[in-house]
């Protein structure tokens, strides 16, 4: 029997996972894709994803493909395979692709964002979704530093090691901080991401809204590209893959 590929939009609550990325004996979100897509289907398919999220970072717009029978049809797996799986995790859309379609390769932008809770006080219903800081921060200067990383950079200065990395040039079309609420927001849009890139950059950028450094340190850093300068990274739970986007559509 001939495959057909199928791409899927997943959202999910990090917390409890070590990454999208499948390890041998912790849960993972590619490992309970892939055993929800055994128990639909009865046949074993290995899951691509075209961002690999870190251990408790989450997705709302998280976008993967696998082979399955061509019988299946969309509605069947967005019900078959929420039917399956953990409640933290669901399939929002589904579609069948081209078979030369590949999530990773042909993506051309990749929207993360980061929550922080600025205020006074702490939230026991935000603690898994946002970083809690009570010292108000100065999102004038933030907003500065987000337009010297847009464009293409040399990203270096925000991740700890070089090891599976060829180089660290990213191009980054949007960065922004903006307040909603008792929320802070930071959003970036790039082509693709360094490992913990997002995380450093907020790290650095919390630093400069705090005051503990001033913009034209933020500048001197991000010149340096001196591995892991720009540290420390945040913690994962304020992290979120928002959206992934592509020049055609998802569907055949």
């Amino acid at each position: 029997m001939n495959f057909a590929k199928f791409v899927l939009i997943v959202e999910y609550d990090g917390t409890q996972y070590h990454g999208f990325q499948w390890q041998k004996g912790v849960p993972t979100i590619q490992n309970e894709l892939e055993q929800a897509i055994k128990r639909l289907s009865g046949e074993s398919s290995r899951v691509m994803a075209a961002s690999r999220t870190d251990a408790g970072v989450h997705a709302k717009g998280q976008v993967v493909s696998f082979w399955a029978k061509p019988t299946l049809t969309t509605t069947m797996l967005i019900k078959g395979l929420n039917y399956y799986l953990p409640s933290d995790i669901a399939i929002k859309a589904a579609y069948k692709s081209n078979g030369d379609f590949n999530v990773r390769r042909d993506a051309y932008t990749r929207e993360y964002c980061y929550y922080i809770l600025n205020t006074n006080t702490r939230s026991p219903l935000s603690k898994r979704f946002a970083l809690f800081i009570p010292m108000k921060l100065n999102l004038a200067v933030m907003n500065k530093a987000c337009a010297l990383i847009q464009g293409e950079h040399d990203f270096t200065a925000f991740i700890t090691t070089l090891n599976g990395v060829k180089n660290a040039l990213r191009k980054v079309y949007e960065a922004k901080v903006t307040r909603r609420g008792d929320f802070v927001i930071f959003r970036i849009v790039a082509n693709s991401f360094l490992p913990h890139q997002v995380r450093n950059t907020m790290g650095l950028l919390i630093r400069l809204g705090l005051g503990k450094i001033k913009i034209g340190d933020f500048y001197d850093i991000m010149e340096a590209r001196s591995l892991g300068l720009a540290g420390p990274s945040v913690p994962a739970c304020g992290l979120c893959l928002m959206k992934v986007n592509y020049a055609r559509p998802l569907g055949v």
